[in-house]
């Protein structure tokens, strides 16, 4: 765990990264990582906030494996719902399957998502819809973009006062298409990962809205929070990324 802003701090795993935001008296955790990984985020809360200490909620970005795996036992442990964007709740309550992953794509990550799961955890009642007009439950400061794309209901956060963004996987900061890049973790803005994203036009616009927004914390689903990256997200944008 390292903070990497005022009231966010990164806690990384081998695949994917979760968000502890907030500060002792209201806090929530962002994202959930792969399963198995909630003794390592309880942990790493502990360590943040205090021994005993709960979220307001658990937020996710989108549904996919990697980033709400261990959202279901972290809610049970601390009796604190779960939220996410509408339109991901068929999938996270088992009503409705992703697209299977596009393996035709080249590029690193799509050699490893063919052992990956498509499917995801079933939250069941657990899991409560996300409102982006009344903001992040927890996060008063915060403000929940819809950025779709990766998956239908994929949303960010964004904090105006220092222009912190929690990105998700509507853009990472390494290279999953390069060997290279997802082994040495280089920090760089990139796309989302190829071989998941169901719908490029839209994930374009996702890209597109965040860097009007010019952040000065790129913190993402996958690789290390990038600070004054927005020229980087910029020329991503004006490049386009369908692969």
């Amino acid at each position: 765990m390292q903070e990497i802003a005022p009231g966010v701090a990164v806690i990384p795993t081998l695949i994917a990264n979760a968000y502890l935001v907030g500060d002792a008296a209201s806090w929530v955790l962002v994202d959930a990582c792969t399963p198995g990984n909630e003794r390592r985020i309880r942990r790493a809360a502990e360590r943040r906030f205090g021994r005993g200490a709960w979220p307001q909620a658990i937020l996710l970005t989108h549904g996919h494996f990697d980033h709400a795996g261990s959202a279901g036992p972290l809610a049970d442990a601390w009796k604190v719902p779960i939220y996410a964007h509408s339109l991901e709740l068929p999938y996270l309550t088992g009503k409705a399957h992703y697209p299977p992953f596009n393996l035709s794509y080249p590029g690193f990550f799509t050699k490893l998502a063919r052992f990956f799961p498509s499917s995801t955890v079933d939250l069941g009642s657990r899991v409560l819809p996300l409102d982006p007009r009344q903001g992040a439950p927890g996060l008063p400061d915060w403000e929940v973009l819809e950025t779709p794309g990766h998956t239908p209901g994929h949303v960010a956060f964004f904090r105006r006062s220092d222009a912190a963004l929690v990105a998700g996987d509507a853009v990472t900061t390494m290279d999953l298409d390069s060997f290279f890049g997802t082994v040495f973790k280089r920090k760089q803005v990139c796309r989302p990962p190829v071989p998941a994203t169901s719908n490029w036009k839209d994930a374009g616009r996702s890209v597109e809205l965040l860097a009007t927004l010019r952040p000065s914390l790129i913190a993402a689903g996958h690789g290390a929070p990038m600070r004054n990256a927005a020229g980087e997200l910029a020329l991503l944008a004006q490049r386009g990324i369908h692969p």
